[in-house]
């Protein structure tokens, strides 16, 4: 089992794993139109190596007239437990909100962190 963390390398944001088996650290940059991984031993090695694969995407993507980020509509369906959504709801109701309201906040809080 790996522990992810985040890595933040010019403005881009990557989940880093530790891979045992080849006892090295990976990168993955989040949200972008593609892959863009890395691998290092350790952190410096994490930021070197991110910040190179970073700056290749980026150009291929220009080369390619690519957008490099995804695009988000704000809109996805949540599936949960009848118990917690009936628990949120309450929860959304005592703090004055729409569910919606209240899983947005509770949502932008939990990403935070």
């Amino acid at each position: 089992m790996s522990m992810q963390n985040t890595m933040a390398i010019d403005g881009h944001k990557a989940v880093i794993t530790f891979d045992p088996e080849i006892q090295m650290f990976r990168g993955e940059f989040l949200g972008l139109n593609g892959g863009a991984d890395f691998y290092a031993k350790d952190v410096k090695g994490l930021l070197q190596e991110g910040k190179i694969s970073l700056r290749v995407f980026l150009e291929a993507c220009a080369e390619d007239g690519v957008e490099p980020r995804k695009s988000f509509s704000g809109k996805f369906s949540l599936r949960v437990d009848p118990a917690i959504h009936e628990a949120a709801a309450i929860a959304a109701a005592a703090h004055g909100k729409s569910l919606n309201q209240w899983a947005e906040e509770v949502l932008s809080k939990a990403a935070r962190t």
